[in-house]
């Protein structure tokens, strides 16, 4: 690749056209000053940002006109295979909830394991969320505890916020490791277990971080800072030394699943624990529930996962049913950086794709509760008439990143960043993994646009090549928090359409912090180990 021979040579800046990265910087320079500046709606920001990029393609870096539009028709059907339908197909599982009823159920269950709102909101969005994304991922773990938050009774806002922050760790080993898998792949990793390990060390100090920033969010107060200090480091330590020994001894398919179930484990048994008598007396108000009644509550989200169990690559049932019934689109577009036509494809596994399965556990969950199907296709009808907006701004983004990509631009900002920091670039190789996962909200497609590139410096400048390809992971989880895509879902879920550049400006310190402290982890830990080759 012509990115590999560029960072081997000699003469790493003069190679680099200046005036072509500021031009790729313009599309995300101008998404975030009209989103987060001028608070413009998600999808007329998405709409102008994808025409400028378009224009920048063509008459900057020289996308031929066919390729450009064949670009943006693979961007647009990667965004409704999977994230489109999984966002749709989340937001109608919460709403048969509502609609047979049984989300109140489910508020008492959430409820009656603790009044401390720090133990809802940490359960729900570092727990439940982060066994989502390990599981599904695409948007699944911001979409369905967010509008749970609500149904709870925090405001909005709170819950995309909370639930955006919460997003992020776990994604490093989203859908059963696939980031981590793909990284493998791109940065020619010798061992996929000492990857891993690498990503959760670098996490290490987020996985407490993350839950005290969540359980402070919910209750600032001084007098509860003793409280929060406690669980978050309780949770935080269980996550990690479950990912650890997981990613370890296992490699990247169960980090996120295992970490997430011990501290859901982790949060129930805490709130027994320190169970105040206003808690059991909460508890004593409600209505007791029979078993078939609490079942029939939790049907929806439970076939869900257990579909989502059942076909995970952790079994075999996946491989017998993918080949049954799938479609590939394939598409040849010609790549700028590659300077010649690469084959990209989408292919919908029908009997895997995780909303087809989202889809099937709320009709028969739906059914199951009691609703009949053609009020479930109606109410299906009804969220996507809700969710026109997100549809326009997820399309757009997701064929921007595209576009992007093949026009070269992406790897322009990345080659830039890697230039201009010099011997501090370890430091800064998280950013880069963010700038990825900013530009295509998926930690996997930051992978696959600098993995490459992260060990290819790596061995210019005499640092593992492993240990900075797993900082582009951990850098690209940060990126979770503010990618527009992200944004889209949370925004979708809390019914804030056209508040996107609210949550992001609230969102965006938090991401920064993120980074900073990713940063620091993947520069200083090789050198307090006494060497840079780590």
């Amino acid at each position: 690749m012509i990115l590999n021979v560029i960072l081997q040579s000699s003469n790493l800046v003069t190679d680099l056209n200046w005036m072509s990265v500021v031009f790729a910087a313009i599309p995300v320079i101008l998404l975030i000053i009209l989103m987060g500046f001028l608070k413009m709606s998600g999808d007329k920001s998405a709409l102008i940002t994808l025409a400028t990029t378009v224009l920048i393609a063509l008459f900057v870096f020289h996308l031929p006109v066919a390729d450009t539009g064949l670009s943006i028709i693979y961007g647009i059907l990667k965004a409704i295979f999977p994230i489109l339908i999984i966002i749709i197909m989340a937001i109608f599982s919460y709403n048969v909830l509502v609609h047979t009823g049984k989300m109140e159920v489910l508020k008492e269950q959430f409820s009656s394991i603790s009044s401390d709102k720090c133990v809802q909101v940490l359960l729900l969005t570092w727990g439940f969320g982060g066994l989502l994304e390990g599981m599904a991922g695409f948007g699944t773990a911001v979409a369905i505890p967010a509008a749970i938050l609500i149904s709870l009774g925090f405001k909005p806002i709170f819950s995309a916020v909370a639930s955006l922050i919460a997003n992020s760790v776990a994604t490093a080993f989203g859908a059963i490791g696939t980031p981590v898998k793909v990284l493998a792949e791109q940065a020619g990793a010798d061992s996929i277990q000492t990857l891993s390990t690498h990503v959760v060390l670098q996490l290490s100090p987020l996985m407490i971080l993350i839950p005290f920033v969540l359980v402070f969010m919910t209750d600032p107060r001084i007098k509860s800072l003793p409280k929060n200090i406690l669980l978050s480091v309780i949770v935080g330590v269980v996550s990690l030394g479950t990912q650890y020994v997981a990613a370890k001894y296992m490699g990247a398919e169960t980090p996120a699943v295992l970490g997430s179930i011990a501290s859901i484990i982790t949060i129930i048994l805490y709130a027994k624990i320190t169970a105040t008598d206003e808690d059991r007396e909460l508890k004593a108000q409600f209505p007791k529930r029979s078993t078939s009644e609490v079942i029939s509550a939790w049907s929806v989200y439970g076939l869900i996962l257990l579909l989502v169990i059942l076909t995970s690559p952790l079994l075999p049932l996946r491989a017998i049913l993918a080949p049954i019934l799938s479609t590939t689109f394939s598409f040849n577009i010609f790549d700028t950086v590659a300077q010649s036509d690469i084959v990209r494809s989408v292919k919908i596994s029908w009997l895997i794709d995780a909303g087809v399965l989202l889809f099937l556990g709320s009709i028969i969950g739906g059914l199951i509760q009691g609703a009949k199907i053609i009020e479930l296709l109606k109410l299906l009808g009804k969220v996507f008439k809700q969710q026109r907006k997100t549809i326009i701004t997820v399309c757009c983004l997701i064929a921007l990143s595209s576009v992007m990509d093949f026009s070269g631009m992406i790897a322009e900002l990345g080659l830039a960043l890697a230039i201009t920091t010099g011997s501090l670039y370890p430091l800064f190789a998280p950013t880069i993994g963010c700038l990825g996962t900013f530009l295509t909200g998926s930690d996997t497609s930051s992978n696959i646009l600098f993995g490459k590139l992260q060990a290819s410096v790596g061995h210019t400048i005499g640092v593992d090549p492993n240990w900075l390809a797993a900082a582009n992971t951990a850098g690209a989880t940060g990126g979770k928090i503010i990618s527009p895509q992200s944004i889209a879902v949370a925004t979708s879920a809390c019914g804030l359409q056209g508040r996107e550049g609210e949550i992001m400006k609230k969102a965006m310190p938090y991401a920064l912090g993120y980074i900073v402290v990713a940063g620091l982890m993947v520069y200083f830990v090789p050198k307090l180990m006494g060497t840079l080759i780590f």
